[in-house]
C-alpha cells in the first residue's frame, strides 16, 4: 500500500490564484471567495496534488505523511 497524504491550504496566505486547481482539478476546488481548500484533506501520494503545491505561487500548500505528520512539501529551509 502507498502513502497517504495530509493535505492543507493556508487560507491566511492564498490568494485564490487557481493553480492547484489547474495542477489537480480531483484535488482542489475554489470556494465563492475564491480561496483553495482540499477536496478531502487525506489523499493517496499522487504527483498531481505534488504540482499543485509546488505550483502556488505563495506555497499555500503544505503536503505532509498522514501517518507521522513529516512535511513532504514545501521543504524545509
Amino acid at each position: 500500500m502507498g502513502d497517504r497524504w495530509s493535505v492543507e491550504v493556508d487560507r491566511s496566505v492564498c490568494i485564490g490564484s487557481g493553480m492547484c486547481v489547474n495542477h489537480a482539478p480531483d484535488g482542489f476546488r475554489l470556494d465563492s471567495a475564491r480561496q483553495s481548500h482540499p477536496v478531502e484533506p487525506e489523499t493517496d501520494a499522487n504527483e498531481r496534488v505534488l504540482a499543485a503545491a509546488e505550483g502556488c505561487p505563495v506555497e499555500a500548500i503544505t503536503v505532509a505523511l498522514a501517518d507521522s505528520g513529516e512535511v513532504v512539501f514545501p521543504p524545509e529551509d
